[in-house]
């Protein structure tokens, strides 16, 4: 590795004084160089500097790739040569120069004759070189070859600077014309030439590098501007070269370490030991090679860069920075760190904008590379304020490469800038200088848009309010209003036009968001917000039409390229043919307010007009209502004998797919249109699917399968947000249905091969499919206005739409039941229950049921969260200085009730799901501590209140573990407090205390109870019950939810689970097992995956200990208990029901069906049915009107339709 200079390596140095010093004292970090420093040279004679120079004949090279060129150099021993030297000194000694000075010639060439010559003669060849470096400078001074034998070199700088030409101060670098920045260029490139061609042999001779070396060092050091700055730019481009030979080196090194360490660890027997030899001997030789590469770079870097890098001229300064960055990024391994890094940081703060861009551009290259930002932490944390003031610089270029510098910090790490660094930048994106604005645009939209990958199938991209650009157009609406600067809309679009185009051009979303009613939960615009929207979206369309920027941004007018006319044409067509239809409807929304309308008004003059009057003059491409009718028509026929028969051959997918999308883009589709379309798309998935599960598939057919099917889900997806109710509902039962066939229940029963068509919903379809049943299905009667379809609002069809909500309801509750959608989700459910009780109780109740049986312990946390969700809602609508006597805390805690009824009184079945449910209310409940102290209880301490619901289902010895639970959470004075904020707390807590009795007892005293329960609801008058008639009978069997015994043999579907009335099921065939029949083999409770026990119950199974006496008390109760178990379940099953263990008979527990009552669908129940009448609205004749309900996979279809032999 390269030694590092002598400087410490902190940041805590600066610059020294005296430029002639080689060591540099500490100085504050923060200083910046002093301006005499900054433009102080160097009058060190350069003998003092420590440079290895050995003057002769040096050891021997090796020998390289000295192929021969085709130069214009004469060759020692030619004809020019005599005796070793040239016969005409004056004029052979320019040749080299004028060479490089033409450059015609490949430089490859010129560089291969000079080392021939040099190879022939070192000396005549080095000087020949010295006198390229003097004349390249300017000087018409020629070194001899007497000087360059018996002359230091400090002399012969001198005698060249008596020669140089006072009158003139041009010298080739700075002479103006294309030869001359044609020569810098050849110059550069000769040098970099030179290094790479004699690496492998001439460069450690030990005497031409250091001649060469000791010259530019000397040189550099010179009080001629033109030496200095020749000197100084040939250094760092030959410490450059040796840069990139030290990285080759570096590399060769780790390449021979490896294969020595590859051929040592061999056996024995197969090891070569010659070629271990070849390979020290080659990775000792590079180690030497790369010693003698060290040494010359660090006698350049000491003698050359450390001086010259405040040099008074900035040029001088500016290339010595540019190279340091070049050494950085090379070689970051030797130079990427702070001993280096500490000179860029300082000469940002250089007087000339020149060199501080240098060092921007230096540090660019750097942090681009994001594997090398862990080594310019401590640099960014120094300097970081430095870069954000220069963001401010009066060089605008300055300006403009600090702030994309920002961007590439904050890119590499965000966390760095701090929110005041952002807005220092955020304000320039109004700035006059157009290219700082787009700098400061480009590094706003890094900071405050996410940019959002197209989706991968590109077919169902969301428009309008639900694109992804709805929320950045408001994120830009919002920034605009903040700046105060409303007069600057133009200004801020153009700041962003380059890298923001997407997002400006959508015209689209912004219409929407101007249109549209806002989503549920979603805040909508103030006026000020859509008046800075019509005003932005104006600035976005003239810029667009116009393509040039404000004025004050640009010199004016300029020549389109072919590319941009192109996209200047077709957005005015796009934008035409969006306003034509939106801003009719525009002007009529905001028609009072006349600052929107002027705005609005300015649109149409960036109309294509010729677009526009044909537009709306070809009526005959308008959708005429006998067509609307014939493809309604066709497609209910193609449906019906789809419904029967497979027409898969046909593809109608294809023909369905387009006609689904059309809907979607142009959003005028008649209703049942999309709704047959949709039932027809379903009908061809189905078919498919059973083709394949009966026959077999090849893996094209599943792929083609899984693509349609997703496809499928995403438009219904989409159309659950269709204004139209109608569509919404069909989208719903139809994305229900495909989500529960191609679950991955799909699977069961020998089906593996279809595992490829397993789809699991995502979280954001979950949210969606949650929202449309809290919006459509959990409403009052009165508010479901869509169900009547402007037809009288009779009784008749208040029952059919609760028939249809409850239908939907149904559907969703079985993804929750089958775990297609995550359990949590029926919390929003669950806490339905008591105020939707007469219309869903009865299917709240059974999902409720089989989720228990799927997870106790889940089913216990989706019940607590319900409640803590309906806290939360009363503490939004009342404050936390609620009264707990109100309608809405007893009605959470009544809820509470009938939760906790539903555990049954089987305690030890549920013990962990009650302990669960207890640790998740008391985490609750002190999660959100007072801000006036420890002296006020915590915010939710009312929840305890609720909680307490389910102390009595703990067992005594997990109430204790429980108790101790709390105590964890409870302070000493909380334990002290007595008013009636902390009532709560104390009744949680006696409620645990409570209990002493043995548990045994309270089970025979729930049994007891519950008996008696039951005997006298079979005491009940036989009068009381309502008889059917026996064709109502019949056709009520053959859709009932329980024991049902017709099969629909739809494709992949088995026997599925229907509701079936309590006065037609014969007791002797209703069995426990046969309560519940799922759609697919529900998997016993034994194969699911045990639970972990040491991390859920954990805490509870932390008991205290116990004395031997309490312990074998215990023993003998439990003894006890489960002597008395076998004659429990017995009562239970033939007296109670699963659910609700209620002392007295809960009329509502025995749960309304479509068609009049129906039993508890949770139990087995044995004893008679109760009359259960609907709302006092409803009489029984309309009861009996109602519609089967179904709960089950294959009832989400119309029976009319299905009811055929395939299906």
């Amino acid at each position: 590795m390269i030694a590092a200079p002598e400087i410490q390596a902190d940041f805590g140095l600066l610059q020294p004084l005296d430029p002639s010093l080689h060591d540099m004292g500490p100085l504050s970090c923060n200083a910046t160089p002093r301006e005499s420093d900054m433009h102080l040279s160097s009058d060190t004679d350069f003998d003092d500097i420590e440079v290895k120079i050995t003057k002769g004949k040096g050891k021997k090279g090796k020998k390289g790739n000295t192929e021969k060129g085709k130069g214009g150099l004469l060759r020692p021993g030619g004809p020019n040569w005599m005796n070793g030297h040239h016969q005409q000194n004056g004029v052979e000694n320019m040749m080299l120069f004028e060479v490089v000075k033409m450059g015609k010639s490949a430089m490859q060439s010129v560089v291969d004759d000079w080392i021939e010559a040099y190879k022939h003669n070192k000396d005549v060849a080095l000087l020949d070189l010295i006198n390229f470096f003097i004349q390249c400078s300017g000087c018409k001074g020629v070194v001899s070859g007497d000087m360059f034998r018996h002359m230091q070199n400090s002399e012969i700088i001198r005698r060249m600077t008596e020669e140089f030409d006072e009158d003139s101060g041009d010298y080739p670098l700075t002479m103006a014309g294309p030869q001359w920045k044609k020569f810098k260029f050849s110059f550069c490139e000769f040098i970099g030439v030179l290094v790479r061609q004699c690496q492998y042999s001439i460069i450690y001779d030990e005497y031409m590098m250091d001649t060469v070396i000791s010259l530019l060092t000397g040189l550099s050091d010179s009080q001629v501007r033109a030496f200095r700055h020749t000197s100084t730019l040939a250094a760092m481009k030959l410490m450059t070269a040796l840069v990139n030979v030290a990285l080759n080196l570096s590399i060769n090194m780790d390449n021979t370490q490896r294969q020595y360490e590859a051929e040592r660890n061999k056996m024995i027997g197969k090891r070569a030991n010659d070629r271990l030899e070849l390979l020290l001997q080659k990775r000792k030789e590079l180690q030497e090679n790369q010693d003698e590469i060290e040494n010359m770079m660090n006698a350049i870097f000491k003698g050359v860069f450390v001086h010259r890098y405040r040099d008074a001229i900035a040029e001088i300064r500016a290339i010595c920075i540019e190279e340091i960055g070049v050494w950085m990024k090379m070689y970051s391994d030797a130079f990427l760190n702070d001993s280096y890094l500490k000179y860029v940081g300082w000469t940002m703060h250089d007087k000339q904008g020149e060199v501080r861009l240098k060092c921007l551009t230096a540090l660019q290259g750097l942090y681009h590379n994001r594997e090398l930002n862990s080594k310019l932490e401590l640099f960014t944390s120094r300097f970081k304020d430095r870069i954000v003031s220069m963001t401010l610089d009066k060089e605008y270029d300055v300006a403009v490469q600090a702030i994309k510098l920002l961007t590439l910090v904050l890119q590499s790490s965000e966390e760095v800038l701090t929110a005041e660094d952002c807005e220092n930048v955020y304000h320039l994106v109004y700035s006059a200088h157009r290219p700082v604005a787009v700098a400061a645009g480009e590094f706003l939209y890094k900071k405050l848009f996410s940019c959002r990958d197209p989706e991968e199938d590109g077919i169902m991209k969301r428009r309008g309010r639900l694109s992804p650009n709805a929320n950045l157009v408001k994120t830009l609406v919002f920034f605009f209003l903040e700046s105060e600067l409303h007069e600057h809309a133009a200004y801020l679009v153009d700041s962003m036009w380059d890298c923001a185009t997407e997002l400006l051009k959508d015209w689209e979303c912004m219409n929407s968001l101007l249109l549209d009613d806002p989503l549920n939960g979603e805040e909508a615009l103030t006026d000020r917000q859509e008046s800075a929207l019509i005003e932005i979206m104006l600035c976005t369309i003239r810029q667009a039409a116009e393509c040039h920027p404000p004025v004050g941004r640009g010199t004016g007018k300029r020549v389109l390229t072919a590319k941009e006319k192109k996209s200047q044409m077709d957005d005015k067509t796009r934008l035409t043919e969006l306003f034509a239809v939106s801003l009719p409807q525009l002007l009529a929304k905001y028609s009072v307010d006349a600052e929107k309308v002027t705005n609005l008004l300015v649109l149409p003059q960036y109309f294509d007009l010729e677009i526009y009057t044909t537009g709306r003059l070809e009526k005959e491409e308008e959708l005429d209502e006998d067509d609307a009718y014939q493809v309604l028509s066709t497609l209910k026929r193609i449906t019906a004998f789809h419904n029967a028969h497979d027409l898969s051959r046909w593809d109608l997918f294809s023909g369905n797919y387009k006609l689904l999308k059309t809907g979607i883009e142009n959003g005028d589709m008649p209703e049942q249109i999309v709704i047959h379309a949709l039932q027809c798309t379903h009908y061809v998935i189905l078919w498919q699917l059973a083709k394949i599960s009966e026959t077999g598939s090849s893996k094209e057919e599943l792929i083609t399968l899984k693509r349609q099917m997703r496809v499928f889900c995403q438009i219904c997806q989409h159309y659950l947000t269709n204004v139209n109710t109608a569509v919404k509902e069909q989208a719903f039962t139809i994305l229900c249905d495909v989500l529960m066939i191609f679950s991955h229940q799909i699977v069961v029963g020998g089906r593996e091969a279809l595992e490829p068509l397993v789809y699991s919903p995502d979280s954001s379809l979950q949210s969606e499919l949650l929202s449309f049943i809290l919006d459509h299905v959990f409403i009052d009667q009165d508010d479901d206005n869509n169900s009547s379809d402007g037809q009288q609002d009779d009784e008749a069809s208040k029952i059919e739409a609760l028939h249809k909500r409850r239908n939907l309801l149904a559907a969703f509750c079985k993804l929750i039941v089958y775990n297609v959608v995550e359990m949590n989700t029926g919390a929003d459910v669950f806490k339905q229950y008591m105020r939707y009780y007469n219309d869903y109780g009865d299917i709240i109740k059974e999902t409720m049921s089989k989720t228990r049986q799927i997870d106790k312990i889940q089913c216990a946390k989706t019940l607590i969260l319900s409640l803590q969700q309906l806290f939360n809602e009363m503490i939004q609508e009342h404050s936390y200085n609620f009264d707990r006597s109100s309608p809405t805390f007893s009605g959470i805690k009544e809820l509470a009730r009938r939760f906790a009824l539903t555990f049954g009184l089987d305690q030890l079945k549920t013990r962990e799901a009650i302990a669960m449910l207890h640790k998740d209310g008391i985490e609750f409940a002190f999660k959100e501590p007072s801000p006036q102290g420890e002296a006020h209880p915590p915010l939710n301490m009312a929840f305890l209140d609720i909680l307490s619901e389910f102390s009595s289902k703990l067992l005594r010895q997990d109430k204790k573990t429980v108790y101790a639970y709390l105590e964890k959470f409870m302070t000493f004075q909380m334990s002290l407090r007595r008013e009636d904020v902390w009532l709560p707390l104390m009744s949680y807590r006696n409620s645990l205390l409570a209990g002493g009795d043995d548990d045994t007892m309270s089970v025979m005293s729930g049994m007891s109870g519950r008996g008696s329960s039951s005997r006298s609801k079979k005491i009940k008058p036989p009068t009381g019950k309502r008889k059917l008639p026996e064709a109502e009978e019949s056709s009520s069997s053959d859709s009932m939810w329980l024991n049902r015994e017709q099969t629909m043999n739809t494709p992949v579907m088995m026997q599925t689970p229907q509701l079936t009335s309590t006065i037609m099921r014969e007791p002797k065939r209703l069995r426990p097992e046969e309560s519940y029949m799922p759609v697919y083999p529900m998997q016993p409770e034994h194969h699911q995956p045990p639970l972990d026990y040491n991390t859920q119950v954990t805490w509870m199974l932390a008991q205290r200990q116990q004395e031997e006496a309490a312990r074998q008390q215990q023993e003998r109760a439990a003894m006890n208990y489960v002597k008395l178990r076998s004659n429990l379940q017995h009562a239970i099953r033939r007296n109670t029901g699963l659910m609700e263990d209620d002392e007295e008979p809960i009329v509502e527990d025995v749960m309304m069906s479509s068609e009049g009552r129906i039993e508890d669908l949770n139990e087995g129940m044995d004893f008679d049915t109760m009359d259960i009448d609907l709302p006092p609205s409803k009489n029984r004749r309309e009861r009996t009107e109602l519609k089967p309900d179904f709960f089950d996979p294959a009832s989400i279809m119309d029976e009319s339709v299905l009811g055929v032999s395939m299906f």
